[in-house]
């Protein structure tokens, strides 16, 4: 029997009812079930075909749990590996070469020294830094954010250089990013599930959290699918089995807003009814196609076009 097992926090809805569907399909072979972790022994299965990570980007333990387990052949998704290493700002780079428009972005230095560091680490970093050439880059308004997480978190709307200033003494360790503002005319929010299951739905960014999606955007076919073409191709260069990405439209295109979102949302009260149906069944279609493919003891996991293109240079040993 495989064992299809999902890892999550505090959320319920979407775990449960993960669970619950996949065992009412009754698949051949195949049960699904909460992850249940009693040790962790080096170079040991964990007894799991499949896992969906819903949590791990905030607890290292489970991270940690995660590589040992898909080096044993669970197929883990997301890739532990890729999602340890990728972060906003490389996402935004990617993006610029493989023709998905993003908002013009710099990255910056923290506004405090990290920990152990002093002054003399940063003898490669000129200070000041161009502000000048970066304002001019960005332009004002602009927005401010940390160059990795989520979540709504430490993020800053910023109307000229004296708010930046005065905002970005208040950012402390975090690295962070200055992003043009993309004045939008319409925005969606798209899952992404196994680089083929697209779903579009409208958002409203600017709305209370629990309504940002009551929004009724009418996008046309055309439209539809060049979102569907950007979101395909972004998470199949990034390798991420199930995601999010923040399409912004202005003028008619589609702008890559935030697309590093591989625990997204899907709660049934946020997301609402339809579009919780869909990911749930969705996920769970995706997670038996996975489990019927797993093989024990082999990689099993989803390698994204950025990196399967970079491994074919290497020689072979």
């Amino acid at each position: 029997m495989k064992k299809i097992g999902i890892l999550f926090g505090k959320e319920r809805s979407f775990p449960e009812a993960f669970v619950a569907r996949i065992n009412s399909k009754q698949p051949d072979g195949i049960k699904a079930e909460p992850v249940h972790i009693e040790k962790v022994m080096q170079g040991e299965s964990s007894g799991y075909a499949v896992i969906v990570d819903r949590i791990s980007q905030d607890v290292p333990f489970y991270r940690a749990f995660l590589k040992n387990a898909a080096l044993c052949g669970t197929a883990v998704i997301n890739n532990p590996f890729w999602w340890s290493a990728d972060e906003k700002f490389f996402n935004n780079c990617l993006a610029t070469k493989i023709g998905v428009p993003v908002p013009k972005t710099v990255i910056l230095p923290s506004r405090d020294l990290p920990p152990d560091t002093s002054g003399e680490s940063f003898s490669n970093l000129s200070y000041p830094l161009d502000w000048g050439g970066i304002f001019k880059y960005v332009g004002f308004p602009a927005y401010m954010k940390p160059f990795a997480g989520g979540g709504w978190k430490h993020v800053y709307k910023l109307n000229n250089i004296d708010e930046f200033f005065e905002k970005h003494s208040e950012t402390g360790e975090l690295v962070m990013l200055l992003q043009e503002e993309i004045v939008f005319e319409e925005y969606y929010r798209c899952y992404c599930i196994g680089g083929k299951y697209v779903r579009i739905m409208s958002y409203e960014p600017r709305n209370p959290h629990h309504l940002r999606y009551v929004a009724d955007f009418k996008p046309s076919a055309e439209k539809l699918q060049m979102m569907t073409d950007l979101v395909l191709r972004i998470n199949q260069y990034l390798g991420y089995d199930f995601n999010t990405v923040e399409l912004a439209l202005r003028n008619g295109v589609p702008y890559a807003i935030d697309f590093c979102n591989p625990a997204p949302d899907a709660d049934r009260a946020s997301v609402g009814e339809e579009n919780f149906e869909w990911v749930v069944e969705t996920a769970a279609t995706y997670a038996i196609e996975r489990a019927v493919a797993q093989e024990d003891g082999t990689d099993n996991l989803t390698w994204g076009e950025y990196v399967r293109k970079g491994a074919s240079k290497l020689p072979l040993v």
